[in-house]
């Protein structure tokens, strides 16, 4: 039997008897332990006012309120909720997000993309500190340890949009070497003596361009296209040197936005093609991303940073440096792993009065066989201080013949010393201390060998254990946290300043999170987890 009854696109008028039987008060359905609540108190006592001037003065008011609609993102990164389509239909649907909205109409998802992507921007990373000062005045954070460690998170870009550096400047070359049997023929056949260096190479081939559309004009030639039509000379070399200078224009271009990097995608210019270790294609291809830098205190996130570097050697300073101006204090104790030891980091953290507690990279093998029977290693030769010279398996002395100089990525030049063997003639053990003809070379930074020697002292030191212990729970658990449990393993949002943003969003959720956790678990004022006693 066919049912007749008519459908309409308004529902409410199919079941006109319905009666509401929920509280018109939302508040009474809300948990008062629910972290959406300790959520609103805390954003509530930031200061806004740099976000409310990232609008004009000129135009509409806003739908939602700016301090609103932040909160509504915070809380939706609280719940591991990142589409701004699914945050719009969580403020149609959850009580959580309709009481945060306190009587606001949901905005849509357009609105929400929008405000992530051009209105926080900058604002989100000063908001992001003002919490932290917040946990500092409630005594959740002291600024005494800082844990630091990175991940790489894969950006929103295509996969195969990658331009290497290396081919880049390899087709530049082999141009260039075309261009220059090209200018040999138009000097031959205008009489000209034009010349294209490699230093002004755009702006040589203009002037070469130049002279041959005015040739064009003065004796007015007309230049042909489509099949069966012969082009005269003039035009052939004008249509060949117009490729040239584009495809120059295209090539500089390309070294602008590498800058010092290897590598860019095309769709995302800011991302790195880099190696990550959850490799979910499972082919360990390189792929677009971004190398995310955080330090943890007390559980707790209180500094952030974005780098295209493929490794975490350059990225320390940095980070510090954004911490300094963002919080206008430093953190006393910095606790890192073997990826950031350099002699540049040991001496920036002395000069600043902070103390490092960096693994130096040879730490683990320091403790093999393989490594302490290993005469040839500088470290297990005896050192002569007065007269500056290492001793060998034999007593043979190695002495200074030299030294050379090294220059960072940032600019820092570190001085390295060249030591030579006086003699390795009839060595009973060269073949095991050395490769090769020749005596006995090595090479050592004096500066790097002491803040090293300074820093394994520290880390081996029962502090130095329980620091070391404390940074592979918290700042590696936070990553943890963050890409398994939150299953944030993907950026959503293109460019620098849009991750950034992302990133803080995502920090400031997680210490939301870790504080209502703490509070629930009455473990408020633990900074530093114990090392726990062998039974």
């Amino acid at each position: 039997m066919r049912n007749n009854k008519s459908y309409t696109q308004k529902y409410t008028e199919l079941n006109r008897e319905y009666q509401l039987v929920l509280p018109f008060n939302f508040e009474v359905l809300i948990p008062e332990d629910d972290s959406v609540r300790l959520l609103s108190q805390l954003l509530e006592g930031l200061n806004y006012d740099s976000l409310y001037l990232a609008y004009s003065s000129v135009g509409r008011k806003p739908a939602v309120d700016p301090k609103i609609l932040f909160k509504v993102l915070t809380y939706a990164y609280m719940n591991q909720i990142y589409s701004s389509r699914k945050i719009e239909r969580a403020c149609r649907r959850d009580i959580n997000f309709m009481w945060l909205l306190e009587g606001a109409p949901a905005p849509d998802h357009c609105t929400i993309a929008r405000f992530r992507k051009t209105v926080l921007g900058e604002t989100a990373e000063d908001l992001f500190y003002q919490l932290v000062l917040l946990l500092h005045q409630q005594g959740e954070v002291a600024f005494e340890h800082l844990f630091v460690d990175g991940t790489k998170i894969e950006a929103s870009a295509n996969r195969y949009s990658f331009v290497w550096k290396k081919s880049i400047l390899k087709n530049e070359a082999r141009m260039f070497l075309r261009i220059q049997d090209s200018l040999r023929e138009i000097n031959v056949h205008y009489g000209t003596e034009f010349v294209v260096s490699s230093e002004a190479c755009r702006q040589d081939l203009q002037a070469v361009l130049g002279f041959l559309v005015e040739q064009r004009r003065r004796t007015g030639t007309v230049f042909v296209h489509g099949t069966g039509k012969r082009k005269s000379d003039l035009q052939r070399q004008t249509e060949l040197f117009q490729t040239y200078l584009e495809r120059q224009t295209a090539y500089e271009k390309h070294q602008e936005l590498l800058g010092s990097r290897n590598s860019y995608s095309k769709t995302d210019p800011d991302a790195t093609f880099m190696r990550m270790k959850d490799d979910h294609m499972r082919n360990g291809q390189l792929k677009p991303g971004y190398n995310v830098q955080i330090g943890v205190e007390s559980e707790y996130i209180t500094a952030l940073a974005i780098f295209p570097d493929c490794n975490d050697l350059h990225t320390l300073v940095p980070l510090l440096e954004r911490v300094q101006e963002n919080l206008s204090l430093r953190h006393r104790k910095i606790v890192a792993d073997a990826g950031y030891e350099s002699e540049e980091n040991y001496t920036y953290l002395a000069e600043h009065g902070q103390e490092c507690f960096i693994k130096p990279q040879n730490y683990e093998r320091m403790k093999t066989r393989t490594f302490r029977q290993d005469i040839g290693r500088r470290e297990n030769m005896t050192y002569d201080l007065e007269t500056d010279a290492y001793l060998c398996h034999e007593g043979r002395p190695l002495v200074p013949v030299g030294g050379k100089k090294r220059t960072s990525s940032n600019g820092y030049v570190s001085r390295i010393t060249l030591y030579e063997c006086i003699s390795c003639a009839d060595c009973p053990v060269s073949d095991r201390c050395k490769k090769g003809t020749g005596n006995k070379q090595l090479q050592a930074g004096k500066i790097f060998m002491q803040k090293r020697e300074q820093s394994l002292k520290r880390i081996t030191s029962g502090e130095g254990i329980l620091l070391r212990m404390n940074r592979s729970i918290q700042v590696e658990g936070a990553f943890g946290v963050l890409k398994n449990d939150y299953g944030f393993k993907r950026f959503l949002t293109r460019g620098k300043v849009g991750v950034m943003t992302e990133l803080t969003l995502l920090c400031l959720a997680y210490n939301i999170n870790k504080l209502h956790a703490k509070i629930q678990n009455d473990r408020m004022g633990h900074t530093l987890h114990p090392i726990k006693e062998a039974i």
